[in-house]
Order: structure tokens, then C-alpha cells, then sequence
């Protein structure tokens, strides 16, 4: 539930500020739009579906497309039905908001927004991810339930701030050899803006610097975007789960959070650029996603006998398979 919020609060961001960044920049219309594509890591689903990566097709696909299980309108509604699933555990309040806000999103759908509204549309997506954030902190308590929420929501908030900036060094960038040259002031502010990090940035470094940036918006211990504040605050909410000490690892999902977070306090940003950035994003990106897996797999996964495997069926949901018996059918990522 808290994954599917946190998602479709970042299409949004990433959608608005391009929005914004149309009117400073000279930049061909598909070259602008494409990199969101990839950013939501949906490239070919789009492209099955259209020819041109126009502002019209990509935020159309990225909004309001229901055969695209990453748009903002699948991901509230995945976030609706999962709420409606726990909501003996969730509160009251968590569950009206989420429910109204999916609404909203819905009956926006048969409007035709102009450029004006569209901007404000996104504006309420960022209003109503928060209040629901707002309402699970303050009304939820801190047991199990809080701490789940809140591991989602804190890996699904590092994997978008990083494919954001490695879309921005490796498709953006026309070679290997412009990685760390000085580029446009706007565009790096853009990448910014899209982890709602540009006022904060600016307080600890005057200039936007690409390498700054990176640092920035990969290693800060204190700003709550950044990939390392996120993936610390994520193992420290599944240590709670598990009842655990930090200094010890009793499932295989302590264990790989245990080491991406260690290797982000140790990692000094010039070498990962000369090392290249990429594929250390990609490294993380994939570590990432293991520790989604295992910790389905520790928590949530029943182990099935042998003689009653006929009985199961499998849902391809996501980037992870879920294997579920027959019953209610719950999704999970």
C-alpha cells in the first residue's frame, strides 16, 4: 500500500517538473518527455502502445493509462484495494483518505486538462500522498503495521531518487566522456526538484554541481530522500520487525540491507563517477530489489507442501513473482 502512495507520488513530481522545465528549455519535445519513460522503467510497454514519446503520450501513460500497472491512476487503485484489505489494521482516517483520493484521480480521467490544470492536478497528487503519509504517522501506531508501511515506503523513495539521477547521467548525457563536465544549470536543478531536494541542496552548496548533486542526492545522512537516509531508515524499520539489533542479521533481507547501507556510509562519490556511475546504480538498484524479494519471502510467503503444489497459482505482479495458494488474493511488492 505505502510502496503504490510513494510511487504515485513520485510519477507525479517527475511529471510536474517537466512540465515546468518545458518553458526553460530548447530541447526537442521527444528528447524532453523520453527520459520519463525511462525513469518508470516502462519503455517497452510504452512503446507497444505508442510511436512518440510526445508530452501528450508520455503523460497520458505515466498518469491515467489503467493498462499501465505504474501509472498514478493503477498505482492508487492498487494502494485503494490493499487498504481495503487491512482495514481492521490500518486506521479509519488512512482509509477514507485513500479511498476520496483514488476517487479524485478517477473522475479526472474523462477530463481533458489543459497545461494550466494539469499543473494543479499534480499539485493535489502531491497534497493528497501527503496527507495520507501525514495520517499513517500520526494516527498509526508504531507496532508492526507502522514499521511495514514505513520499510515500503522508504525502499520505493530510494529506488526513485536513484533511477531519476542515473536516468540523468546515462541517457541525458550524449558520452561517457561529458560524465562530470560542466552542463546546464536548469536541467541538474530539474533533477533536483524531482526529489523535491533543490531548497535543501542549495543550503549546504551554493552552486548546482553535477558532482554535488550526485553526493547529494546518493550519500546525505540527513536529508530524507536520499538514498542512504532511506535505506537506513528502511533497515532500521525491518531490525523493529524482526526484533532484531542492527549488529545482527537473522534473515537473508537484514543481510543485504545490512551491506547496501554499510557500502553507501563507506562510498566516496568521486570514485563512484570514476568507477562509473551507472552500473554502481544499477548494482544498487538490483540489491534493492533482493531485499524487496526476501523480505516477501521471510514475512509473507507461505511454504506450500509438496503433494499440494497442483492447488497453487502463480501472479506475475510487478518485478517479483508471488506465489499465492487458493484464497483471497492480495497484492504485494
Amino acid at each position: 500500500m505505502s510502496r503504490y502512495m510513494e510511487r504515485a507520488d513520485n510519477v507525479a513530481r517527475f511529471i510536474s517538473v517537466n512540465l515546468h522545465l518545458m518553458l526553460d528549455s530548447d530541447v526537442g519535445e521527444e528528447q524532453q518527455w523520453l527520459p520519463l519513460i525511462h525513469t518508470s522503467g516502462d519503455h517497452e510497454a510504452f512503446f507497444k502502445k505508442h510511436d512518440v514519446a510526445s508530452q501528450v503520450n508520455v503523460v497520458h501513460f505515466l498518469a491515467f493509462d489503467e493498462s499501465n500497472p505504474n501509472s498514478i491512476l493503477s498505482c492508487l487503485r492498487s494502494a485503494r484495494e490493499n487498504a481495503r484489505t487491512i482495514r481492521e489494521i490500518i486506521t479509519s482516517s488512512m482509509w477514507q483518505q485513500v479511498n476520496e483520493f483514488y476517487l479524485f484521480v478517477q473522475e479526472s480521467v474523462s477530463r481533458r486538462e489543459s497545461l494550466e490544470s494539469l499543473n494543479r492536478f499534480f499539485v493535489q497528487i502531491h497534497r493528497g500522498t501527503a496527507t495520507f503519509m501525514g495520517l499513517t504517522d500520526s494516527t498509526l501506531t508504531r507496532g508492526d503495521a507502522w514499521h511495514f508501511s514505513h520499510l515500503g515506503r522508504m525502499l520505493e523513495r530510494a529506488d526513485k531518487t536513484s533511477r531519476i539521477l542515473d536516468v540523468k547521467y546515462f541517457i541525458l548525457l550524449k558520452s561517457v566522456s561529458e560524465v562530470g563536465a560542466p552542463i546546464d544549470d536548469i536541467q541538474w536543478g530539474a533533477v533536483l526538484r524531482s526529489a523535491s531536494a533543490f531548497e535543501m541542496y542549495r543550503k549546504q552548496y551554493v552552486r548546482v554541481v553535477p558532482v554535488h548533486v550526485v553526493d547529494f542526492l546518493l550519500f546525505d545522512h540527513a536529508f530524507p530522500r536520499s538514498v542512504r537516509y532511506c535505506l537506513a531508515s528502511a533497515r532500521s524499520s525491518l531490525h523493529a520487525i524482526s526484533g532484531t539489533s542492527e549488529l545482527q542479521c537473522h534473515n537473508m533481507a537484514e543481510r543485504i540491507l545490512g551491506s547496501v547501507c554499510s557500502d553507501l556510509v563507506y562510498s566516496k562519490v568521486d570514485h563512484v563517477i570514476e568507477s562509473g556511475l551507472h552500473e554502481y546504480i544499477d548494482h544498487l538498484q538490483s540489491k534493492m530489489n533482493e531485499v524487496g524479494k526476501e523480505v516477501f519471502e521471510t514475512f509473507f510467503a507461505r511454504k506450500i507442501p509438496r503433494n499440494t503444489q497442483s492447488n497453487v497459482f502463480r501472479a506475475k505482479h510487478g518485478s517479483h513473482d508471488v506465489f499465492m495458494g487458493g484464497g483471497s488474493q492480495i497484492n504485494l511488492q
